[in-house]
């Protein structure tokens, strides 16, 4: 009698067992189902969208380089450095490189402000260094935006550093 019980509890579990699976089963087919119903309006409604949008243009990048490395003195710890930058400028398109070239003297005087406030700290490290390009930029294209109204350096690349 206890083979009996035990054979039917057994069978009652794996009963129960393919009765869950069947259910989720049938539930994610029928999910699925309301899934792939829903985004074949969806995909027509984002096609639409990207015909009637203007596909965003990214012009080509030129390189600006300044005719002179910049040579500035830094504060030190123990004793002044002195500091050779060779920089040039991202611009994106003919108008923006033709703006930065006429505007190479206010270029190279508002980076030369900036260099002189940075640090030897500052510059001695990868992080430093690039903070330094950072605010160098953001002066860069606030001094252009006065002058031409726009931004025309896209980055500010430090293409030789040394500290000596």
């Amino acid at each position: 009698m206890a083979e009996g019980a035990e054979n039917s509890g057994g069978k009652k579990k794996l009963f129960i067992i393919i009765a869950v699976v069947l259910v989720l089963l049938i539930g994610g087919g029928a999910g699925a189902w309301f899934m792939m119903g829903d985004s074949s309006s969806s995909d027509e409604e984002v096609a639409e969208a990207v015909e009637t949008a203007e596909p965003a243009k990214l012009e080509p990048a030129y390189y600006v380089i300044l005719p002179q490395p910049f040579i500035f003195n830094v504060t030190g710890d123990k004793r002044d450095r002195l500091v050779q930058v060779k920089v040039q400028l991202m611009v994106r398109g003919d108008s923006n490189e033709s703006t930065a070239k006429q505007h190479i003297p206010l270029i190279e005087s508002t980076l030369l402000q900036t260099f002189g406030a940075a640090t030897v700290e500052q510059l001695r490290t990868m992080n430093g260094r690039t903070e330094l390009s950072k605010q160098a930029l953001s002066a860069v294209q606030d001094a252009l935006n006065k002058v031409s109204g726009q931004k025309v350096v896209e980055r500010v690349l430090f293409t030789g550093f040394v500290m000596q």
